[in-house]
Order: C-alpha cells, then structure tokens, then sequence
C-alpha cells in the first residue's frame, strides 16, 4: 500500500516526524525500531484496556497485535498504548465501586492526554469492561480524529447442571447462600464454572449494552461486537478494524461526523429493543456531551418508551451475547427496527458507508428466539424506561425487560438507609418487609463520591426470593444484571438535597413504569419544610485523592455525570493543530 495516498502534511504526526527541527523526535522512533520509511506514514494510537484485573480485559493486548496488522496493512504506523480500567465485578459491593464510574473520565482523560502528547493521527480503542467502553468512544469524540472501537467480546457461558450460568447468577446466589436456600458446596461449584473464559459479562449488561451501542453509533464495524473473546474471529474483526481506521483517514471521516443526533438516537433504539442496561442512560449523554450535543436522560428515555423490546436476552430474558452473535448480532437487530421506521439510514458509520447501506448488506432475518420479529415484540415499549416526579424532578431510570405490566406498577412505605452498606446488612439480616420501597441514599455522582452500582443488595433481595416483593430506589446505579423493580439515577442526588435526601421511613413511595412517574405522596409545603429542615450533605472520608476531585468536578446524572465543559465550549479541535 502507498503511503503517498495520506496527505502528512496536515496531520497531527507531522509535529513529531516532519522537518530539520524533528530529528530528535525522529531519533527515538529509530531506538524503537521504526524504518524512516514507517516514521512518515501516519501515526494510529492503538488504545486498549488491557489488565489482569479481569477477564473483560485479558484479552485485549491479544487483539491489539491483530489491529496493528490491519494498520500496517494499509501503511500506516501503529503506535500501541494502555489505559487504566475498573471492572465492575470485582469492584462491586465494597468501597471499590466508587472508582467504577470516575475510571470512565480516567479513561477519557488518559487516552486524549496520551493522543495529544505523541501528536496520533487515529485512534483504534479497543474495550473490555462496563465503563471502558465509553470511556473509549468519549476520547474518539472529544478528539475528533479518524477513529474505529473494537469491543473485546464477551465470556462464555458456564454450565452447570445441564443449563447456561453467569455471573449474575454467583451474586445471586449468594442471597440464597444466605437465606439457607444454597449449600456452601452448591455456591462453591456455580463460582467454579459460572465465568470459563476470558471476555465481559455475557448477559445484556453493561459491556454488552455497550458494544451494541458501538456498533448502533457507526463506531464500530458491523457485527465485531457479537463475537466472544475467545473466537479466533475476533483477530479478523480487530484486523479489519486497524485496516478500516487507514480509510478514514484517507477520506478525512472524523468521530463527530460519525456520532450525531441521529446516530445516538439510533443507539438508544437498539439499548431500547434489547433490554440493556441502565447505565445507557448515563453514557449516551456523556458520549454526546464531548461532541457538543444536548442528548440528555430526557431524549433518551423518549426514545426507550416507544421502541419495542423485541430481544430476549439476560437478566430480563433468555439468552447471553454469544446466542445474539449466533442469531446475527446487531445487524439484524436494526433491519428489524428498520422495519418498523425506527432507524435513521443516512448516518455514516466507520465501513464509509451509511447505516442504511450496511442494512441492505444484511441477508439474515430474525429467529424468533432470541430476536424476536419487530412486529410481534417480547413487549410494545422498551426494556428500559424513564421514570419523572415529585420524588426525581430531573429523572431515573429502571430496566422493565422480563416484568409484566403488574408488575411495573408499585406503591409502598420508604425504608431509608443512607449508604449502600446499611442496606445491604439490612437485607442479609432480613431488616425489611414485603411491599416496602428500599431507598439507599448519598450514593450519587458527587455524594458517594463515585455513583455506585448495587448489583449486591439487588442480587441478595432476588436470592431470597423478594426481588418482585420490593422495590429499590437510589440516587447511585444499578448493575445491567439487576432485576427487579429498580429505580435507578435518580437526581437531583441526595448530596444536593434534592428530594430523595428528604425522605423518612414509611413515606408513601409510587413508583409507575407503564405512566412514567415516581411520586411521594407529600405535599410541595411538606418537601419545602423538610427541605428548609435539611443539614446539608452527608460527609465523606474522600477528602483528598482522584474521588474527591471527581465529587468536586462532576455535573448532574441526567445530563451524564461529566466532569468538563464538552465539545460545545471548545475553543479548538485536536486534530486541526
């Protein structure tokens, strides 16, 4: 491949290689073993998440020796770099999931600071766990370079008494350890088997949500997202991906012009349609955020209420990322949208093409097993649903896929705990009663600090079989793999008294997902009085240190718990320098 086809002469790299005064510059690509030939072709950062903190990530250093092939392919110069990742399974139910959604900015931050300082042309980012994922696409966006994400797949179900296990089941399993439902042998077996490979949660949590997104976003290639991390086809996909990335350059296609209004509306459609996580509703935001686009809770939940959900995957349904991939991945999820006129076919996508165009590509058509036909849907509105109120004036969020319409009605008496450990030695301890409504408060962006995910307490709640018997509202997250009447995000958080931090124990909660409402039934002089009553914020032991200047920086959930102005009030973009 001839690299005269890239003009160096306005790209980023041409500050670190070109000219007299770059001879030192030049001098430490030589000490790597750069030809001269390589030092003037076009620089790809390729970003991974590699770490042995989980199997999300171990194989990502793998796949990025098969990107930089790709790059090679198409003479371009790949320049491999890590950035930081906190995995979810490890870090939940203890102190350490307050790092979970701050690692999201980390990421960002690392991957633009490490883009900047070595002047790349590209970026190929390729991502593993929960909050990795966006982290990436936020860093594509905010740079605004040539960029194409590759999703590290998904692990393999385990098996266990003739039947598909994944984590979710282990955390579930350890309610019913606790309620005496589980030996310790029987718990011990499931953890041994439950995760058997490397790759991310199989269920449609939030990795998987995520790796939809990409793909639904045009920032990946269509269907890379499907394949589990252990499939050799994985390599191709990362390789197409390196090659792909040199023909954006080529045609100048840059990250915005990928990801716009249209293009995260069509994401949001497919998180809608497959039951994915609730952690959408945070990310999409934040991704549009660094582009300058006014995509907040609101939008995406007008989106989630009328897309019917018509995929049956885990936790609210049937099957896990490998039967979707099996069944045509993603692909074959937006030609069913398609049908019902729920997608925007003029958004460019990574191949140069159109999503419409790729669309056409598709030869394969909907099971019936694990994707549903769009016109006879799992349910007529999304598996996730906004909910709006006097007790959450800028919203929340709760995943309904697999609840009946009975069910997604609920009205109880508070039982107010002000951290997440309270309420999880309550429910250990059987501390509440069928028909309340759980609150865990101070766990938001700013108060928690870190917005934690409660995938302990709700996992304890299903394994004691009271998990449609209450209900839980917070101001932190909840898990992709939660079930259950969960509310989640609700803002403004408790740190900024908004009205989640007034509530007392027996205050009457109605939660409504079929109305999209979440009420307390007190009057606006009561909630004026208590609000007048209020003592301020709940104090923390982060004074100092990464979470606490997170707490100090990030902005409202609804509007994607960011932590700097966006795309809107820059003042330049990366790539024109």
């Amino acid at each position: 491949m001839d690299a005269s086809r890239y003009d160096k002469s306005k790209l980023p790299s041409r500050h670190v290689t070109e000219g007299p005064a770059r001879a030192p510059h030049r001098s430490y690509y030589y000490a790597m073993g750069l030809s001269e030939h390589e030092i003037h072709q076009p620089f790809v950062g390729v970003a991974t998440c590699w770490n042995e903190a989980a199997p999300c990530n171990i194989a990502l250093s793998r796949q990025a020796q098969a990107v930089k092939l790709g790059v090679k392919s198409m003479a371009g110069t790949p320049r491999e770099f890590t950035t930081i990742t906190v995995t979810d399974g490890i870090a939940m139910g203890h102190e350490g999931m307050r790092s979970s959604l701050a690692s999201r900015e980390a990421i960002a931050d690392t991957v633009e600071l490490t883009m900047r300082g070595h002047a790349y042309d590209a970026i190929v980012g390729l991502a593993g766990c929960d909050k990795s994922l966006p982290g990436m696409m936020m860093a594509m966006v905010r740079l605004n370079v040539p960029s194409v994400f590759i999703y590290g797949g998904s692990i393999l179900p385990g098996r266990l008494n003739g039947r598909d296990v994944t984590v979710q089941d282990v955390f579930e399993a350890v309610g019913q350890h606790q309620a005496g439902n589980m030996s310790t042998c029987e718990l011990e077996k499931l953890e041994a088997v439950a995760c058997p490979s490397a790759g991310a949660c199989g269920g449609q949590f939030t990795a998987n949500t995520m790796a939809c997104v990409s793909e639904a976003i045009g920032l990946a290639l269509p269907n890379s997202s499907g394949a589990p991390a252990p499939y050799e086809s994985r390599d191709q996909y990362a390789e197409a991906s390196g090659a792909a990335v040199m023909h954006l350059i080529e045609k100048n296609i840059r990250a915005r012009d990928i990801v716009t209004r249209k293009a995260l509306e069509n994401a949001a459609r497919v998180v809608a349609c497959t039951g994915g996580s609730t952690n959408a509703g945070l990310h999409l935001p934040a991704i549009a955020h660094e582009a300058g686009i006014d995509f907040f809770l609101d939008d995406v939940c007008d989106i989630f209420r009328d897309t019917p959900y018509f995929v049956d995957l885990k936790p609210g349904g049937a099957y896990v990322a490998k039967d979707l991939y099996e069944a045509g991945g993603v692909p074959v999820v937006m030609k069913e949208l398609r049908k019902a006129g729920l997608i925007h076919e003029d958004c460019m996508t990574v191949t140069g093409n159109t999503i419409g165009e790729e669309i056409d590509k598709v030869e394969r058509e909907a099971d019936g097993r694990v994707i549903y036909p769009v016109e006879t849907p799992i349910s007529k509105w999304g598996g996730v649903v906004g909910l709006k109120g006097n007790l959450a004036p800028e919203g929340a969020i709760v995943k309904v896929a697999g609840m009946t319409e009975e069910q997604m009605v609920f009205t109880g008496p508070a039982r107010v705990f002000e951290c997440e450990e309270d309420a999880f030695s309550a429910v250990q301890a059987r501390e509440y009663e069928e028909g309340e409504v759980i609150v865990i408060r101070n766990e938001g962006p700013s108060g928690g600090p870190g917005m934690r995910e409660m995938l302990a307490t709700t996992a304890a709640l299903s394994g004691q079989g009271m998990g449609k018997k209450v209900a839980l509202i917070t101001d932190g997250r909840f898990s992709g793999a939660t079930r259950g009447f969960c509310v989640g995000h609700v803002g403004p958080e408790a740190a900024h008294c908004g009205p989640i931090a007034l509530l007392k124990d027996g205050d009457v909660i109605t939660l409504d997902a079929v109305k999209g409402t979440i009420s307390v039934d007190l009057s606006d002089a009561e909630l004026e009085q208590r609000k007048a009553d209020w003592k301020g914020p709940r104090q923390t032991i982060y004074t100092s240190g990464a979470l606490w200047k997170y707490a100090q920086l990030v902005g409202a959930t609804h509007k994607g718990a960011v932590t700097h102005p966006g795309g809107a009030h820059e003042a330049h973009v990366y790539a024109d320098l």
